[in-house]
């Protein structure tokens, strides 16, 4: 019996020191593959989505610039609507409505709806002319992104 008691215990022994190796053995490549395929995934995430942010933030830019340039196209066609009733009151004596079809260069699209009003003041021995022009550009489709409008009016008179 002594015999059997001691073999047990060697087996026991030799059951410890090789649970023991295998616990103290360094760890495998095998098994660290994959936190560099996470870290990889992350990082493609994170540049996809700064890139769509600066995409975002770049057209952004572009369609106000956009805005802005149509804007100014705008005023300079009711501009032109101001001085062509202004042309048409002082010169030629005529004070009417009128909508102008513009077609050259960057004014090319508007279409300026000229209101002239004419009040009569009399004066000593004359009677002066108040000429009040209205001036409305406009150009795109109402709710469409390229809709732009423009109001302007002035006042001139004949007296000297």
């Amino acid at each position: 019996m002594r015999l059997y008691r001691d073999a047990r215990r060697e087996t026991r022994d030799a059951i410890r020191i090789s649970h023991f190796r295998r616990v103290s053995r360094p760890v495998s490549r095998v098994s660290s593959s994959g936190f560099s395929l996470i870290a990889a995934l992350f990082l493609i995430v994170v540049i996809a989505a700064l890139g769509a942010f600066a995409v975002r933030i770049g057209s952004g830019q572009q369609q106000s610039v956009n805005l802005q340039l149509l804007s100014a196209r705008a005023m300079a066609a009711a501009d032109s609507g101001i001085e062509w009733g202004a042309y048409r009151a002082l010169r030629a004596n005529s004070c009417t409505t009128t909508t102008l079809n513009l077609t050259e260069a960057a004014l090319n699209g508007f279409s300026v709806t000229v209101v002239c009003v004419q009040t009569d003041h009399p004066e000593s021995n004359a009677t002066v002319h108040v000429y009040r022009i209205d001036a409305t550009a406009v150009a795109g489709t109402y709710g469409m992104p390229d809709y732009v409008s423009r109001h302007e009016y002035a006042t001139f008179t004949d007296a000297l």
